[in-house]
């Protein structure tokens, strides 16, 4: 097992039961396999609890392998999505529950005035007023990796006028692994607790085993492409789940 820090793992433990609390709940994705490694438990138990729940992918994820010839930029992108819906299903999310905002994987916009990055905000604020969550899940703000940072400072675009945000729970997939020490929790700033996700950590297996272009040689021409570690993996095969949330307004 690969060492963990420990301002990610000593925190305290929630029942699987307090998923029901959250109420409706939406999620923000920076690419497809995000949703099943940082969330795939807590969208199953929320589910369970016949909760709705649903999903904004923000970016295209076609630069997984950038230099496949057999599966052009078009094609992966195609296949990334149908990897994300099939995660979903297994999560027991309905496919009419997504929605694709195609932002450049790699390059998505963290300003105002970037390219793409009023258009995304302006889709999300119309999306969120349209599902009205009590809950919305997104990437840890300083979780290492330019698109989910991106897609915090996008949500925060977002919400920023609507009358009524939802109560915000951050999510960790990089962290795990990439985190100096800047980019975890500093004291005070937010409140961290780990979810039980024990009932239902098959179910989230299952999830993670839909993205398979990232986990196989599925896309076998291009050396270079990205595949998931087996020590990564293992950070997502616990029976808990990480989440954050600010501890003041």
């Amino acid at each position: 097992m690969p060492e963990r820090p420990s301002a990610l793992l000593d925190l305290p433990l929630r029942p699987a039961s307090y998923a029901a609390t959250l109420g409706p709940t939406a999620i923000l994705v920076p690419h497809p396999d995000d949703e099943s490694l940082g969330c795939g438990g807590l969208l199953a138990l929320l589910r369970q609890a016949g909760q709705p729940v649903s999903v904004a992918l923000v970016t295209d994820g076609s630069m997984s392998h950038p230099n496949s010839v057999r599966f052009p930029p078009a094609a992966r992108q195609q296949l990334r999505e149908q990897e994300l819906q099939k995660a979903l299903r297994e999560l027991d999310v309905a496919d009419d529950r997504l929605l694709t905002l195609n932002l450049p994987d790699g390059a998505a916009p963290q300003h105002p005035g970037q390219p793409g990055f009023d258009g995304a905000v302006a889709t999300l604020r119309l999306w969120l007023q349209e599902q009205q969550p009590q809950t919305l899940l997104l990437p840890w703000r300083r979780d290492p990796h330019p698109d989910h940072r991106a897609t915090y400072a996008l949500a925060q675009a977002a919400l920023a006028t609507l009358a009524r945000p939802p109560r915000l729970l951050e999510y960790v997939v990089w962290a795990w692994q990439r985190a100096a020490a800047a980019d975890l929790p500093q004291p005070d700033e937010v409140q961290g607790w780990r979810l039980d996700i024990s009932p239902v950590l098959a179910q989230k297996q299952r999830a993670i085993e839909a993205h398979r272009s990232q986990l196989t040689i599925l896309i076998d021409d291009d050396p270079s492409g990205f595949q998931l570690s087996p020590d990564m993996l293992a950070h997502f095969a616990q029976p808990f789940e990480t989440y954050f949330e600010t501890t003041s307004a």
